[in-house]
């Protein structure tokens, strides 16, 4: 049955995924229209000939092409953010429209993603394809454990989901893509002491550094925010390694109610805290691109015929 919101948000991380980023032939926006109508059917009925790989999409739209489709915006729709420290800096690089489409199985993947490419045809052109993989126990290619602060069960969603505070485009989404290129080479010659507390925490036991014992400059030191009244700000990851014999790194993906909290974990990182502590992470990896979307109820989709 279809839920109200796109299940790639929420379902559970997957073995496989597939990353697609197009942009939009602007002359064909009634075919790019339907193609998005017909998205949510379409899904389903793979997800029916395909019931045990898990598979599960979420198409976004960025606000380059918002206006085209409707009037009303979401509330905090915008292009990345760029963010320029010392040391690091994050470029947008934003394009039309994303396809994250994962599974256990990588032929139902490659599917729904066939699929969904041509339905919409002449009305998008391929910017780039990221092919993922589940390593080892949910691992970067740095060898730590990704996603392990992820919330679990229902909170999933009332962490990734739109509610009522923006009821036009509630169980919608916010959706944030980089893509990094490690510098394993450079990452491999430093002694496990220095990985781990470039992180905050152990390697291969995964166990988080007490705060009191962290580096300013750790990881997760910079990526752990509190709110006013001291709880966590939370983003659900359905981040997953990609690699080839010349490339490696990491898809970055998030999902939130809202992209602010997001916004604030790079300028964390970047530009650091009162005294321009950085994230030290990022002298080993580099972003290559840095894209924002939203990701639609099913009903909006729907809607647009």
């Amino acid at each position: 049955m279809m839920t109200p919101y796109q299940s790639g948000i929420i379902a559970e991380a997957s073995s496989d995924a597939l990353f697609i980023t197009l942009n939009i032939n602007r002359s064909e926006i009634s075919a790019l229209k339907r193609a998005l109508v017909a998205a949510p059917a379409l899904i389903e009925g793979l997800q029916v000939q395909f019931p045990a790989a898990e598979l599960h999409a979420a198409i976004g739209l960025s606000s380059l092409v918002w206006d085209e489709l409707d009037n009303n915006r979401p509330q905090h729709l915008a292009t990345f953010p760029h963010i320029a420290g010392k040391d690091i800096e994050f470029t947008p690089t934003d394009v039309d429209l994303v396809l994250h489409i994962r599974s256990s199985r990588h032929d139902a993947t490659y599917q729904l993603v066939n699929i969904l490419f041509r339905a919409f045809g002449n009305s998008v052109s391929l910017v780039e394809e990221v092919s993922c993989f589940k390593y080892l126990d949910n691992r970067d290619l740095t060898g730590f454990v990704d996603g392990t602060e992820n919330p679990a069960g229902e909170q999933r969603k009332s962490v990734a989901l739109v509610g009522n505070e923006d009821p036009s485009f509630e169980n919608g989404s916010y959706l944030n893509l980089m893509r990094f290129v490690h510098d394993l080479e450079k990452w491999e010659k430093e002694d496990l002491k220095t990985q781990e507390d470039t992180y905050g925490r152990t390697k291969h036991t995964n166990e988080e550094y007490p705060s009191a014992e962290k580096s300013v400059h750790a990881h997760t030191k910079r990526t752990s925010l509190k709110d006013e009244n001291g709880n966590s700000m939370e983003i659900l990851r359905h981040s997953m390694p990609f690699a080839s014999l010349t490339e490696k790194g990491l898809m970055f993906a998030s999902y939130s109610k809202t992209p602010v909290i997001f916004n604030l974990m790079l300028e964390s990182m970047v530009k650091g805290d009162e005294n321009g502590n950085t994230d030290h992470l990022m002298k080993y990896t580099r972003a290559t691109t840095g894209q924002a979307f939203f990701v639609p109820s099913n009903k909006w989709l729907v809607s647009l015929s």
